[in-house]
């Protein structure tokens, strides 16, 4: 009995090593389901992807698999399942998230999953993160909480100069009206 060999047209080769090569320079995927959406639906979902640098792409879920396993990525054969959709990008995946819910509560996509730095996320798992804040937010958040001991410093400081301040002046008035 002989192995059967399967041959691929040098266009499916090229179409999986371009997939290959956007996959390499992208960190974080966020898999949906684009089933319903219009065309406008999808241009105006786009854009708002744009603004937080990530890309909104339909790829051929085989092409998907095959990219993955060949760019020894985690398995995601379970999310690239009928009609998917993703959203590619390098820098605050729950940000991108975040678009993602708000804009299926108004349109019919549904986030299927993501892998974010390495690590695959559920459905539900993808939702949490998208609640949370941003890497931004967190930024400010703890540029604050360091901020704040110094800053009480500063007006406990301030505060005892002035009270010597007013100490000196009352004793100076109390001998300018002594003579």
């Amino acid at each position: 009995m002989t192995d059967h060999v399967t041959k691929m047209q040098q266009h499916k080769i090229d179409a999986l090593e371009a997939i290959k090569s956007k996959f390499t320079q992208t960190k974080d995927f966020i898999f949906t389901d684009y089933r319903g959406l219009t065309v406008e639906q999808i241009t105006e979902l786009r854009g708002k992807l744009r603004n937080k640098e990530a890309e909104y792409r339909v790829i051929k879920n085989r092409y998907a698999k095959l990219a993955f396993k060949q760019l020894e990525l985690p398995e995601v054969d379970d999310l690239l399942v009928g009609p998917t959709a993703m959203a590619l990008m390098n820098d605050d995946a729950s940000a991108v998230a975040k678009i993602l819910f708000d804009f299926a509560k108004d349109a019919p996509v549904s986030v299927k999953g993501a892998i974010v730095d390495g690590r695959v996320f559920n459905g539900a798992e993808t939702e949490a993160l998208s609640k949370l804040p941003s890497r931004d937010q967190l930024l400010a958040m703890l540029m604050s909480t360091m901020q704040a001991p110094l800053q009480n410093l500063v007006y406990a400081m301030n505060g005892t100069v002035q009270k010597l301040v007013r100490v000196m002046q009352a004793v100076a008035d109390k001998k300018s009206a002594e003579g």
